[in-house]
């Protein structure tokens, strides 16, 4: 259960810890409520594209994820060279948990063997403990670095790293690889709760406050009026969502099972009522762009 789903079953207003020293290096007011809004999984399909692309244009998305070794990840990078004022992030994919719609490495498969399953593509989602238990790690570092690559020699420029199905929180060695890979490329790392949340802000680097929402942790049901209350309850400091938006086409249901939870995100961040709600609610939406900052100055604890 997230904080959020938590929250709300409890009908509670959050209590976490004060997010007013992040809202301060930002240049936001203590009790301001800062909300990121980044739409996962850019590039995965053409009707993923299509939302994410609709939902940064003309939604309350503020940023996107690339996933660099999926089929539609070239056009996703045209895209972006597009649209220069579009922040994104680089969302490192080493699993691929569609049944009938797989991706494998950037890196030659000879290369990155742990990486791989018998037939050659990034393990499934349901194996990700078998995979995380047997994976080596210079062969992870060398494919988290080549799908950065990609993406630098397409003349981009992204403002953060993440991780698809979470990879880089999983383990405490990866985390430290992932971050170091972010301090070289000078880009900020998205967390998803603690201990690496404390980890970081103690090393002087702004963060999330707050655990990450998930979208694939929201019950479809209602969609929209589950996401409508988190909005009233969302706490002061930094929050991260992480929406799938995707359009239910044809291609999208016979890609993943799971389809309609991204159409269910697509309607939500394109709605009147998620706009009017945070108008109300005084919502900051923010962007990687702003914490990237903070951490290009390389700040001291």
């Amino acid at each position: 259960m997230t904080i959020y789903a938590q929250l709300l079953s409890e009908g509670n207003v959050m209590n976490t810890p004060d997010g007013s020293l992040t809202n301060a290096r930002l240049g936001y007011p203590a009790q301001a409520r800062l909300l990121f809004i980044n739409a996962d999984d850019f590039g995965m399909c053409h009707s993923v594209n299509e939302a994410i692309i609709r939902s940064l244009n003309d939604g309350i998305v503020k940023s996107c994820s690339v996933m660099v070794p999926c089929p539609w990840a070239l056009h996703a990078l045209e895209w972006l060279r597009e649209a220069p004022h579009i922040p994104f992030g680089i969302h490192l994919t080493v699993i691929s948990e569609q049944p009938s719609y797989r991706w494998g490495p950037i890196a030659c498969r000879s290369e990155v063997p742990t990486l791989v399953d018998k037939d050659g593509y990034f393990y499934a989602e349901s194996r990700i403990e078998e995979f995380l238990d047997q994976v080596n790690l210079t062969e992870l570092e060398r494919e988290f670095r080549l799908q950065i690559e990609r993406v630098l020699s397409a003349n981009l420029r992204p403002s953060h790293l993440d991780s698809h199905c979470g990879i880089h929180t999983r383990r405490e060695q990866i985390f430290k690889m992932t971050l170091d890979l972010a301090r070289e490329y000078d880009v900020a790392l998205r967390v998803y709760e603690q201990p690496f949340i404390a980890q970081l802000q103690h090393q002087g680097y702004p963060t999330n406050n707050h655990p990450l929402m998930d979208s694939y942790d929201v019950d479809i049901a209602d969609k929209t009026e589950r996401y409508l209350q988190m909005l009233h309850v969302l706490p002061v400091g930094l929050s991260e969502w992480a929406v799938h938006p995707g359009l239910g086409t044809n291609e999208l249901q016979a890609a993943m099972p799971s389809w309609q939870v991204r159409q269910t995100d697509f309607d939500f961040v394109m709605s009147n009522e998620a706009l009017e709600v945070i108008q109300q609610e005084g919502i900051v939406l923010v962007d990687y762009r702003e914490i990237q900052a903070l951490w290009s100055r390389r700040p001291l604890a």
